[in-house]
C-alpha cells in the first residue's frame, strides 16, 4: 500500500553541485511530525532532510534528491567527510530512544528506498545512521532501532546487512 506523500520545501538545501546520492543517513527528528515540518522549513534553523517519515508513514518530501540537504553536519562515512554532500538524509518523527518506529514508518521508508535503490545500486553498506557518522555528536538512531530498520532493509532487498 502506497502511503500518503505531500510536499514541504524547504529552504535549507544547497542546489549545487548537484547531490551524488551514494547512500542513505537515517535520523529521527526528536520533535513530532509537525513540529519538525516547521522548524525544517524555517530558513533560521539550517537544518532540512530530503524526506521525514511520520508514525502514520505519511512522508513529507522536503529537499529534491539532486539537491543537498542540510542534515549530517560535522561528519564522516566511507572515508569522506561532508556526508550532506552524498547521501540523502531520511528521517523519522520523534525520538527512536523513547518511542520505537513505528511499522508504519518502517514500511514507509522501505517504500521510499526502492526506486533510488534499484536505480542507483545501492547495498546495505550505504546505509548508515546519524549515531555512526557523527559519534559523540549525534545519537539517532537508537541502535536497537537501527538494527531493526537493518533487518527491514535485507529483507526487503534480498541482502544481508555487512554490519
Amino acid at each position: 500500500m502506497p502511503y500518503p506523500e505531500i510536499s514541504r520545501p524547504s529552504p535549507n538545501f544547497t542546489a549545487a553541485p548537484a547531490h551524488e546520492r551514494l547512500g542513505v543517513c537515517f535520523h529521527h527528528s526528536v520533535l513530532d511530525f509537525d513540529a519538525a515540518l516547521a522548524r525544517l522549513t524555517d530558513p533560521a534553523s539550517e537544518v532540512s532532510y530530503h524526506c521525514l517519515i511520520a508514525s502514520d508513514g505519511t512522508r513529507a518530501t522536503l529537499v529534491a534528491d539532486e539537491h543537498i540537504a542540510w542534515h549530517a553536519g560535522a561528519s564522516t562515512f566511507l572515508r569522506r567527510t561532508r556526508c550532506n554532500d552524498f547521501l540523502l538524509g531520511l528521517a523519522f518523527a520523534g525520538d527512536t530512544y523513547h518511542a520505537p518506529l513505528t511499522a508504519e514508518q518502517i514500511a514507509s521508508a522501505l517504500e521510499w528506498l526502492a526506486p533510488r535503490w534499484a536505480e542507483h545500486g545501492w547495498t546495505p553498506e550505504r546505509m548508515t545512521d546519524h549515531r555512526q557518522i557523527a559519534p559523540g555528536r549525534k545519537d539517532d538512531l537508537a541502535p536497537a532501532e537501527w538494527a531493526r530498520l537493518l533487518v527491514a532493509i535485507g529483507e526487503r532487498f534480498g541482502c544481508r546487512p555487512g554490519r
